[in-house]
């Protein structure tokens, strides 16, 4: 384990901790501002604030699981912990998204008139403000650390924010209108909105759970370090690279003049993972050199390596 991957896990986990306490306290605004006013739409945003506080629970423990160090049985690190945590997240959107649509359903056939609307919807924007606020930092630190938990804890934070604009233009419009049974559809649409998150979120985790490969901004830099070493008539083929969690996985067949050394060879793939690893921190390398003459080098490109015919 490398001093930049554990600095990075640290501070990964302070921007974890920072969402829990957001958590805590916009679940306690939003439940004061659900019993002042009665709205079952704000009872459904903070129906989604419990989420988030179990949400950023497990990310917690999911990044300070990730950081581990590898041994015996997890020989390439545990990094892959943090989809865990978005796994988990998507499923709980999607527990919560029932529960909110079930109240409001209840709701719509026995519509009930709100109380306290000024004071309750006062206490709601300020939840929602201080959710925005917590969302663009997870948001920044996660395109920067590279984490997949605190990017999904921040875009549903992001949906939060939503959320509860929605909850507070549908108690308006109750005010205004006198329709009662604006709050409960409201509630149903907050509701249909969640389960649209926590599907997508459940999609992009299961990505990661593939080994999707790097995004193209990663590799359009492996590609102009290799393209330096082509023009010195060194060839590659094969590149594969996968992500898991804040590690890059990268792997390769590098093709030099068979009368190199094998000396030569090592040098070159040094240089070349000094090179990437520079640019993209927090890499794996697999390289494999492979003479540039024998014609049995390019028909090793496949994932499954073939056997030949004639071999034992």
């Amino acid at each position: 384990m490398t001093k930049g991957s554990l600095t990075n896990g640290g501070s990964a986990r302070r921007y974890a901790v920072l969402s829990i306490a957001a958590a805590v306290t916009t679940i306690g605004l939003k439940l004061g501002a659900y019993y002042l006013t009665g709205s079952v739409g704000l009872f459904s945003d903070a129906a989604e604030s419990v989420v988030n506080l179990v949400a950023a629970l497990a990310a917690l423990w999911a990044l300070t699981f990730a950081v581990r160090p590898p041994d015996e049985e997890h020989a390439f690190g545990h990094s892959k912990a943090e989809y865990f945590s978005s796994g988990l997240e998507s499923a709980l959107i999607i527990i919560a998204a029932a529960w909110i649509g079930v109240t409001a359903w209840d709701r719509l056939m026995d519509p009930q008139p709100l109380q306290n609307v000024g004071l309750g919807l006062s206490i709601t924007l300020s939840a929602a403000a201080l959710n925005g606020v917590v969302a663009l930092v997870l948001l920044r630190a996660g395109r920067r650390l590279r984490s997949i938990t605190l990017r999904t804890d921040a875009q549903h934070l992001l949906t939060d924010v939503w959320t509860s604009a929605g909850v507070v233009l549908g108690v308006v419009m109750v005010q205004l209108t006198g329709w009662l049974v604006l709050d409960p559809l409201i509630g149903l649409v907050v509701a249909a909105n969640i389960v649209w998150t926590g599907f997508r979120l459940l999609r992009d985790t299961a990505e990661g759970l593939l080994d999707r490969a790097l995004p193209p901004e990663d590799q359009e830099v492996i590609s102009r370090i290799l393209s330096r070493y082509e023009r010195q008539g060194i060839r590659f083929h094969a590149l594969r690279t996968r992500a898991a969690g804040q590690r890059r996985f990268v792997s390769m067949h590098v093709l030099v003049p068979g009368l190199w050394t094998v000396q030569q060879g090592h040098d070159l793939s040094e240089k070349i993972e000094g090179e990437v690893a520079e640019a993209l921190p927090q890499s794996t390398f697999f390289i494999h050199i492979e003479p540039s003459e024998d014609p049995a080098s390019f028909e090793d490109q496949s994932l499954d390596r073939e056997r030949r015919h004639g071999e034992a």
